[in-house]
């Protein structure tokens, strides 16, 4: 199997790359429309074709390249069960499992930073939280439905079960952190070791956090797999080569 983490420099966000080496099938999880042209090239110089990109959630800090990808290499877009997406090829819930040649992606509902909300678990190895749990941290949880005490459930409850050795690969980060465990988190993620529910729950009520700068733009073109005014230009200048 073939796995690569990319960033998006601007907003910190990590793009996962997995691909079956030996039939060439290939997924995203969570492109960013900025990163779109870098993304094609890797799967171009891999030799890749890119059956599926999937989304963590409806995310408020970046537009998504999905829809763009899905012009260009004709792949599947797909996001949690319930999400306000007008465009998704196919909604996954909780416990589903795809697969793409020898990698099997099971979706782990993971609500409470948004109230659709998915991590993915590949090859029961590498587990891609999104906005859920963070490297010694996790998403916030004041607005598109999140719920402090949801989330508290999910990480404690669903992720924090899962073997100490799992690696975790988030959506963000800010320092420059590429990678953990579920052992390192349930052991050192400050947010979570020492606190109980209610006190998580009055914890992030206190963040005071300002809202993405990308929010009011980010939030309905990713209800629209990213398509923006000017994603035709973007369109044409990989045709071209450029």
């Amino acid at each position: 199997m073939l796995f690569r983490q990319l960033i998006d420099p601007i907003t910190s966000t990590y793009t996962y790359l997995f691909a079956d080496e030996a039939n060439k099938t290939a997924v995203l999880i969570d492109p960013v429309f900025e990163q779109v042209e870098r993304d094609l090239q890797l799967l171009t110089e891999l030799g890749l074709q890119l059956d599926y990109c999937l989304e963590t959630h409806i995310h408020a800090d970046h537009i998504t390249g999905t829809g763009q990808l899905k012009t260009v290499t004709g792949c599947l877009g797909v996001v949690p069960k319930n999400a306000q997406v007008t465009c998704a090829d196919r909604f996954m819930e909780d416990r589903e499992i795809l697969e793409v040649g020898e990698i099997q992606i099971q979706a782990i509902a993971t609500p409470g930073h948004t109230d659709c909300h998915l991590a993915y678990l590949v090859n029961n190895k590498y587990l891609l939280t999104g906005d859920s749990l963070l490297i010694r941290g996790c998403g916030r949880t004041d607005f598109q439905g999140g719920d402090a005490g949801v989330l508290y459930d999910v990480v404690t409850q669903k992720l924090f079960t899962l073997p100490d050795d799992t690696l975790v690969y988030p959506g963000h980060d800010y320092k420059g952190q590429t990678v953990s465990t579920i052992g390192e988190e349930k052991q050192f993620n400050p947010r979570f070791v020492g606190r109980d529910r209610l006190n998580f729950i009055q914890f992030m009520a206190t963040l005071n956090l300002p809202y993405p700068k990308k929010m009011a733009e980010a939030v309905p073109a990713n209800q629209n797999c990213g398509k923006i005014t000017d994603d035709l230009d973007l369109v044409v200048l990989h045709s071209n080569g450029k």
